[in-house]
């Protein structure tokens, strides 16, 4: 089998809000055709995502997206990798934030059915590891919507 040879990951992530926060990009993407998250922050206490979006999102839209992503994390999906070819892509794959440096080959990251991206980093086994997941606050700025969330009750075996 040949080696695969994939870029250096340059930070280690605390995984459950790691993987909260693709669930939460692909929540977005669905709920309202926007892109993934181009600026975020991923902690163990607190975690914020900024979407490109022009308007805020209403209270209610905003207990819609945390409902829905809890709906995802209750359906504990299994949380796999595939390594694939630039030119063997699944459908919509942007690799706009991908370094120009980055490999032919790709580490692909998949939430089950739900969510899919090109990413290095560390994640959950499954996604009932991650915990409640909550946005205790949002804010928008000229075009940029953001989400801070947190987690209740992550699995304690990531500390």
């Amino acid at each position: 089998m040949e080696e695969v040879i994939l870029n250096e990951h340059n930070k280690s992530e605390y995984a459950p809000a790691h993987s909260a926060e693709h669930i939460l990009n692909g929540t977005m993407v669905k709920m309202f055709g926007c892109a993934r998250s181009r600026v975020n922050h991923v902690e163990r206490k607190k975690s914020k995502c900024n979407y490109a979006l022009p308007r805020p999102l209403t209270d209610e839209e905003i207990a819609r997206v945390e409902q829905a992503v809890n709906d995802v994390i209750l359906r504990d999906l299994p949380v796999t990798t595939r390594f694939v070819t630039r030119d063997n892509l699944p459908e919509g794959i942007d690799l706009s934030r991908l370094p120009e440096d980055a490999s032919e080959t790709l580490r692909m990251v998949y939430i089950g059915d739900y969510d899919v991206c090109p990413c290095l980093g560390t994640h959950v086994e499954h996604t009932a590891q991650i915990g409640h997941f909550r946005i205790s606050s949002t804010s928008f700025n000229e075009g940029s919507f953001r989400i801070v969330f947190r987690l209740d009750n992550p699995d304690p075996s990531f500390g």
